[in-house]
């Protein structure tokens, strides 16, 4: 029977880090919990065979129902019935599935019924559902919007809705409408205050709701009449028993076809104010979005280890010109890019989660006791800047892995691999949304920009370098460190030119080239660590790497600000 979790060991690799005991610690708090609940571990080691224990569940129930049910999901996909969305019927039974194996409310405290999971094995589960079927992930994934309301909501809101989640309902975020998609400060979806009842009400529609007809809503409403900037949003908790809002159309979608993307008519929907006003967009959907890209990143990471497994079952059954197709140097160069991406991409996302840990369990240590030690402090404000730094090189790079190891997939399969029968064509529809939603690649460049401009990534880079790697690895490295100098370069000129438009012309170049270098190292130390599972991936990646590096930067050098004319679109 298949596992999609123990048939790749690359994952578990990650569970052995050197954060990781900071991290376990910091989550756990003393091991306090196991003296109230059974299932909590009592130290670090019992806490690692636990995260082992439910991502072997998890891919237990991916490989042997979510991946079997996937292609009817594909076909029938969800439908519109009175103004209620009905999920595909395999849907219902993948559900079911993960409700009964205990995969809800993971990243929520015990004490309302979670199962206290770090980020780290919270995409590790998202990652392993995703490769099973990338649409249920969506639906699944979105339980972790109870992380903002946890983090902002009151007490009392805290009682009443996160152990729901943890029973297993679902979640949405309505944020985007007709009007307003990545830009959010448009959004005029209206929310006004009802004395009589005590309650806020919602009136107006949201469009692009992915599992828009969910249990419980977070809604980016505006508060404050007569404004028209981010300033006059706030955040609300919509619950569906509540009734008031109806689902007025399901998007026909490309792919993705069992995650409904609804769009949403409020209708004087009652609903609560989540935090403070005004803080809707500013402070709250930021650490929404940042959590829902790090989703994306792991779904991404997934439909690349699945996009890799099709291409590899494939070359490795089709004979041409008496031969297996996988022995053509052609078909195994396209491989071993698609197994060196999905390692570099995955060290990426796995590095990027254990920042997130980090800062946000220093963040709930500080909400309940009100105090960290100058060096936490210290410690948290470090953390939180890695971790914003990362989530768009994580978000980003992978979410177009995905779409490049779908199409390689496709490549290798040839002819057969256009025919709707072979799964790759649906990876390959699937994949494409994953650099679009949740910010396109374009907004993960904007937002990565100003750390690239600022020398952040640098000195992550320089601190990087100082880690030794393998004997047989150092020439490699000394690649990187070539890479890291014409990076340096490349920086140091557009610095100086001083030219905005020049710098948001290249941003791209620098972001990928800043990528490229990180997840160099990070494979160069996956390999230090584990050479059988990623000396050929460090290989393979770094020389990749190294060619887009040289090419980004003769593109940059050559490029005047003149230049730009030749560019603008009519």
């Amino acid at each position: 029977m298949a596992n999609y979790y123990s048939d790749h060991p690359e994952i578990a690799f990650h569970l052995d880090h050197p954060l990781m005991k900071r991290i376990v610690d910091l989550k756990e708090r003393g091991y306090a919990d196991a003296k109230e609940y059974p299932d909590a571990p009592v130290d670090y080691e019992d806490a690692i065979e636990n995260y082992k224990r439910i991502l072997d569940i998890t891919g237990d129930v991916a490989g042997n129902i979510l991946e079997p049910n996937s292609e009817s999901v594909d076909l029938e996909g969800p439908h519109l019935e009175n103004g209620r969305m009905i999920y595909a019927s395999k849907t219902f039974e993948n559900i079911d599935a993960t409700r009964k194996a205990g995969l809800h409310g993971v990243s929520m405290p015990r004490r309302y019924g979670g199962l206290n999971l770090p980020n780290v094995v919270f995409s590790m589960l998202n990652e392993v559902i995703s490769a099973a079927d990338a649409g249920f992930q969506n639906i699944w994934s979105l339980q972790s919007c109870i992380d903002t309301l946890y983090e902002f909501g009151s007490e009392e809101q805290r009682q009443k809705y996160i152990p729901r989640i943890c029973a297993g309902e679902t979640m949405s975020m309505d944020l985007t409408e007709p009007d307003a998609g990545s830009d959010l400060q448009r959004v005029m979806l209206k929310a006004t205050f009802d004395e009589k009842e005590n309650c806020w009400r919602l009136n107006g529609v949201k469009r692009f709701i992915t599992n828009g007809d969910s249990d419980i809503h977070l809604v980016l409403a505006r508060s404050e009449e007569g404004t028209h900037d981010g300033r006059g949003l706030s955040m609300f908790i919509y619950d569906k028993r509540n009734g008031g809002v109806d689902v007025r159309h399901i998007e026909h979608k490309l792919g993705i076809h069992g995650s409904p993307t609804c769009e949403l008519t409020y209708k004087n929907a009652k609903a609560e104010l989540c935090g403070s006003t005004r803080m809707g967009l500013i402070k709250y959907v930021m650490a929404l979005m940042n959590g829902a890209r790090l989703g994306i990143a792991a779904q991404s990471v997934g439909v690349e280890q699945e996009a890799l497994n099709e291409g590899l079952k494939y070359a490795r059954e089709r004979q041409q010109f008496s031969q297996k197709i996988i022995n053509f140097p052609a078909v195994y160069d396209m491989l071993s890019r698609m197994k060196a991406k999905l390692d570099a991409g995955r060290s990426l996302l796995y590095q990027t989660a254990r920042y997130v840990d980090l800062y946000k369990a220093l963040e709930d240590i500080q909400r309940e006791t009100k105090s960290l030690t100058p060096e936490e402090r210290q410690e948290m404000k470090k953390y939180t800047r890695f971790a914003d730094a990362f989530t768009p090189l994580a978000k980003g790079m992978n979410s177009e892995y995905a779409n490049q190891n779908a199409y390689d997939a496709i490549s290798i399969h040839g002819g057969s691999g256009f025919i709707m029968e072979y799964k790759c064509q649906r990876l390959y529809r699937d994949a494409r949304i994953f650099s679009i939603y949740e910010g396109t690649t374009q907004l993960q460049v904007v937002a990565a920009l100003r750390y690239i401009t600022n020398g952040t990534y640098l000195s992550i880079i320089q601190e990087m370098l100082e880690s030794e790697v393998a004997d047989d690895l150092k020439a490699l490295k000394a690649r990187v460190a070539e890479m890291v100098t014409l990076y340096e370069e490349v920086l140091g000129e557009v610095k100086e030119e001083n030219n905005q438009e020049k710098t948001d012309f290249v941003a791209r170049r620098l972001y990928e080239m800043t990528a490229d270098i990180i997840m160099s190292l990070l494979i160069l130390d996956d390999a230090t660590r584990a050479p059988e599972l990623f000396a050929k991936s460090a290989n393979v990646y770094v020389r990749h790497a190294e060619a887009e590096c040289r090419g980004h930067h003769a593109y940059i050098k050559n490029l005047k600000a003149d230049d730009l004319e030749h560019f603008r679109a009519e």
